[in-house]
C-alpha cells in the first residue's frame, strides 16, 4: 500500500481508497422492491453482512443483518413477503475514496455502523466494513512495526570521538 503523506510530522494517512484498491471491487446491490426473503437468500450465498439499495442508479439505502434481524424479532422469526423498502437505513452514513481511515473508524464507533458505503460525488464505488478498517489498521502497525524494527537493528554505529594525543 502506498499512503499520501501529511504534514503532521512526515506520518503517512491510510484513506478509504487504499482499502478498497485491497479489498477490490465487488459490489452486491438490490433494489428497493426486493423481498427480503431474496435479499437474506443472496447475502447468506455471498457470505455478506449488507447490501446497498440502489434505484436509477442513486444510493437510496442500505441493508445489514441488523435490519434483517428487527424484523425477524418483530415478525415472530419470520421476513414474509415484506420488502427491503420497509425495513433499510434509507439514510445511510457514507464516506468518499478520499476519507481518512481514522475518521472512518471514528463513524463507525460513533454511529454504531459497521458497513459504509463509498461514493465519490454520487457513484458508488464501493463498500467498507468495520473488519475491512479494523484489517487495514492492523496490517498498517505491522508494516510500521517492521520498519522500526529493521531502523533499530540497523542504527549506525556512533563514531568515536578522536581524541588529540597529548
Amino acid at each position: 500500500m502506498h499512503y499520501q503523506l501529511s504534514g503532521h510530522y512526515g506520518r503517512q494517512i491510510m484513506r478509504v481508497s487504499d482499502i478498497l484498491k485491497v479489498k477490490g471491487n465487488t459490489l452486491f446491490t438490490v433494489t428497493p422492491d426486493t423481498t427480503l426473503h431474496d435479499a437474506v437468500n443472496a447475502m447468506a450465498e455471498h457470505d455478506i453482512g449488507s447490501l446497498v439499495v440502489m434505484e436509477y442508479g442513486d444510493l437510496v439505502g442500505m441493508l445489514t443483518f441488523r435490519e434483517i434481524m428487527l424484523t425477524l424479532s418483530k415478525n415472530g422469526g419470520s421476513v414474509g413477503t415484506s420488502t427491503i423498502r420497509k425495513v433499510m437505513d434509507d439514510h445511510p452514513l457514507t464516506c468518499t475514496p478520499e476519507t481518512d481511515v481514522n475518521e472512518v473508524r471514528r463513524m463507525m464507533l460513533e454511529h454504531h455502523v459497521r458497513y459504509l458505503p463509498v461514493l465519490e460525488s454520487r457513484t458508488l464505488m464501493g463498500v467498507i466494513s468495520f473488519y475491512d478498517v479494523a484489517k487495514a489498521v492492523v496490517e498498517e502497525q505491522g508494516f510500521e512495526n517492521r520498519m522500526l524494527k529493521a531502523y533499530i537493528r540497523d542504527w549506525p554505529e556512533e563514531q568515536q570521538e578522536q581524541q588529540p594525543a597529548r
